[in-house]
């Protein structure tokens, strides 16, 4: 890899951003009613002339569906690939894990069932004006993160394979505490949530939508401070101690961070697997292993996978409409295994 220089991260985020931009254009142009960016245009001649009723109708519809439908969705996935990918970078350079990511670790599952529960039990209709939701969110995931670092303590240090089975039983316990809600919960509070357990993006409101990019974008900054602690982290902790790193408290800030921004987005879009793990791994093999360049790559990474992966949920097999994580768990299952054998995972459970 070429020296990282302010020009290269410049030119690195710029060609992502634009990545992106033309992945938000052509997903707004995909859908089952075929109305694409070109019929926001003003009609011609051939189709009336601009003031044809004939002609504004169709304009009127194709806004109504590419601006209120598919946008705000595109959008909102984007926001959370975005999310997701960052979180993943973080969490495999604090835990020096490559298989680390918020739904193996069980992160996004604590999240979801702080969210479920919160909604299972009626309070967010009780105090519409507080974000409980949110909060119950970002408790389920921080409370996951601080379970997982004391049982995975050995002679005073954090082991980091074992993390991953403990990950995947708190997950199990998760689930099964969510589907025990569902049970004895009535059907009526819980409308639409299936759909919300195994991940998906729905169609909210830009105000949501512009307080969770607002809430991404004050995360990735504050990570963005981190990127030469994450470095030396992922060296190990004694090389980042002897750099003057204080590994507890640079461990602690981004394990919050990161638990922020998954308790944001599965607070919304429930608990969308391997989008953390797929994509920080993907922009550490174009962009390099330096996260004051990886972070905002795997943020844009993840954007971009993100959006692709839910507009061929809605397009794949419309006019029925999968989850999206459906398809990440397609993408991101064998790419775990097959991650898992080439780091010799196995060894470690003989």
């Amino acid at each position: 890899m070429p020296p990282l220089t302010s020009r290269r991260i410049a030119v690195s985020i710029g060609l992502l951003l634009a990545a992106l931009a033309a992945a938000i254009a052509v997903c707004s142009s995909l859908g089952s009613s075929g109305y694409t960016l070109l019929d926001l245009l003003p009609p011609g001649p051939a189709s009336g002339g601009p003031g044809s009723a004939a002609g504004q109708g169709d304009a009127a519809t194709a806004a109504a569906m590419i601006l209120r439908v598919r946008l705000p969705r595109i959008l909102l996935a984007a926001i959370t690939g975005a999310a997701l990918g960052a979180a993943g970078a973080v969490f495999q350079a604090i835990l020096r894990n490559p298989l680390a990511d918020p739904y193996i670790l069980g992160v996004s599952g604590g999240a979801a069932l702080g969210a479920f529960a919160v909604t299972a039990l009626g309070l967010q209709a009780l105090v519409p004006w507080l974000p409980l939701r949110e909060a119950a969110s970002f408790t389920g995931a921080v409370a996951t993160v601080a379970f997982i670092f004391l049982l995975s303590r050995v002679g005073g240090r954090i082991a980091s394979y074992p993390m991953l089975l403990i990950g995947v039983v708190t997950n199990t316990i998760y689930l099964s505490l969510i589907l025990f809600i569902q049970t004895v919960v009535e059907a009526t509070r819980l409308e639409g949530v299936r759909m919300w357990l195994v991940g998906n993006v729905p169609i909210e409101g830009y105000g949501l939508i512009g307080f969770l990019a607002l809430l991404l974008l004050a995360g990735l900054l504050a990570l963005a401070t981190l990127g030469r602690d994450l470095n030396l982290l992922s060296a190990g902790e004694d090389a980042a101690r002897s750099l003057g790193v204080s590994v507890e408290t640079a461990r602690g800030i981004g394990l919050l961070l990161a638990s922020l921004l998954t308790a944001a987005v599965v607070s919304v879009t429930g608990p969308i697997g391997f989008v953390g793990l797929i994509v920080p791994h993907a922009a550490r093999l174009v962009f390099g292993p330096d996260h004051r360049l990886l972070l905002p790559a795997s943020a844009l990474t993840g954007a971009i996978f993100l959006t692709l992966a839910d507009t061929a949920a809605r397009t794949v097999m419309a006019p029925t409409e999968l989850p999206v994580g459906v398809i990440t768990a397609l993408c991101g299952g064998p790419f775990f295994l097959w991650l898992y054998r080439a780091q010799g995972g196995g060894r470690y459970f003989e």
